[in-house]
């Protein structure tokens, strides 16, 4: 995951003298850049997910991945803060997947409820309309 690292050549900016005296070498600004060769340039910062873990605990939290999710989160906001690239990837990474999960199974839980709830609310009217026909 770590590039090759190539050596950097120093070369002047349009050759500006920047202050010394005259007839000596003055400042020089130098610009080095490190080129990869056949990896991509990753500048996208990584995405901790805090927002949705939030959703996750506040709003459903099954088995308590919402929280975990959250923990999660914060770590990877943690690492991003002290310049951790890889670790804040790495956190985000599972708080991506355990709020992936907290959401498929708060969903499925959500429609349980409701397949539920129409069921016994049906089966009720269907009791009460048949025993006060007779």
């Amino acid at each position: 995951m770590h590039p090759q690292v190539y050596p950097t050549e120093a070369v002047p900016l349009q050759g500006v003298n920047y202050g010394g005296l005259p007839g000596q070498p003055g400042v020089v600004q130098h610009t080095a850049v490190n080129i990869t060769r056949g990896q991509p340039v990753i500048t996208e910062a990584p995405k901790d997910y805090i927002i949705w873990s939030l959703c996750c605990f506040v709003y459903s939290n099954p088995f308590c991945l919402g929280l975990a999710a959250l923990i999660y989160s914060i770590k990877a906001r943690d690492r991003k803060v002290v310049g951790d690239v890889d670790g804040a990837r790495h956190y985000g990474s599972t708080a991506r997947s355990l709020n992936i999960a907290a959401t498929i199974i708060g969903a499925i839980g959500f429609f349980i409820f409701i397949i539920t709830i129409s069921v016994i609310t049906t089966q009720a009217a269907s009791y009460y309309r048949y025993n006060y026909r007779y």
